[in-house]
């Protein structure tokens, strides 16, 4: 099984587009625009997936996480680096105040003008994130009229707890390496209200008790045992909200019948390295694209233009039997 991607991204095809190869013309109807959704618990790899589908089909991105909306604290609420962007266009990600408050309905609005602006250019909006309440509001809310304008692929990138709890844990360690505790020192406020816009993120109230205390205790042993704490209620804390997380996924799933694939990367989470990154690829990336390409292209055996995305059918086949769909 195996993808390859041409000199240019691949692009949606227009009405009544021949394929090169056979010269039949494809009658593929267009009523609604698309849009792809991934989602999944916080640390998942939501943000790989979505720059692997980006960098495959013509695409941009739009930021749900409510946290990562606001400037600053790039490390403890996990902003994607311009590395990892990899020139791909990225919308509500660290593009506002952080002492502001953004709301679902901010969201709506402001997704809703991405959306449409992405469109514009004839590029497909992926939204990411794990804020599942602001992509409930956008999609189900009357008011924005989604469902009514867009067709909608969501893919739910899925991880088991007792595994994901252990990631999230190393994830926290790595932080603290990466110097999460000087980054949260500059946005400590003795007054500051941890109930509005960046300070809510978990990482930031759970220091508060080190930095009143720090200059006050001269012994580095208990300073230290203030911090180790401090670093506990982070890891306890993100790991209630992955299960909540999951819940609401599942709950859109299950209760509200939202049609999402569940692309389970579980397997992927227990291995380490080169082995790690193949897993990614044959678990998660190929079988994800597979699924976008069928959704955009209305076509079991997708070939678009000359060496551009490929799929065979018993590839597309073999990837779809592996998603619980």
């Amino acid at each position: 099984m195996s993808i390859s991607v041409a000199m240019s991204r691949i692009t949606e095809p227009q009405i009544n587009s021949a394929s090169p190869s056979s010269g039949r013309k494809f009658n593929l109807p267009r009523q609604k625009e698309k849009v792809v959704v991934v989602m999944g618990a916080t640390g998942t790899g939501k943000s790989r997936l979505s720059i692997d589908l980006a960098t495959l089909f013509a695409a941009e991105i739009i930021n749900s996480d409510k946290m990562q909306v606001y400037q600053g604290l790039d490390i403890v609420t996990n902003k994607i680096t311009k590395e990892e962007q990899r020139g791909v266009p990225h919308h509500l990600l660290a593009t506002h105040n952080p002492n502001s408050e953004f709301t679902a309905t901010d969201f709506c609005e402001s997704a809703s003008l991405a959306i449409q602006s992405i469109r514009s250019r004839d590029q497909l909006p992926i939204i990411v994130g794990g804020s599942n309440s602001y992509i409930e509001a956008l999609i189900d809310d009357d008011d924005y009229k989604f469902r009514s304008r867009y067709d909608l692929c969501c893919l739910w990138v899925d991880v088991s707890m007792p595994v994901l709890h252990t990631y999230v844990g190393e994830r926290v360690d790595e932080m603290l390496e990466n110097g999460m505790v000087n980054e949260v020192r500059a946005f400590f406020n003795p007054k500051g209200d941890y109930s509005r816009g960046i300070r809510k993120a978990i990482g930031v109230p759970e220091f508060d008790e080190y930095f009143r205390k720090e200059w006050l205790i001269g012994d580095e042993e208990r300073r230290e045992r203030l911090v180790r704490e401090a670093v506990r209620q982070v890891k306890e804390n993100t790991c209630k909200l992955a299960r909540r997380q999951l819940g609401k996924i599942q709950r859109l799933r299950n209760v509200k019948r939202w049609k999402i694939h569940r692309i389970d990367a579980t397997p992927v989470f227990r291995k380490r390295g080169e082995e790690a990154d193949e897993a990614w690829k044959k678990m998660v990336a190929d079988p994800s694209a597979m699924i976008v390409a069928k959704f955009l292209y209305n076509f079991s055996t997708p070939n678009v233009g000359g060496g551009g995305l490929r799929l065979s059918s018993s590839a597309l086949q073999s990837a779809i039997a592996t998603v619980t769909c």
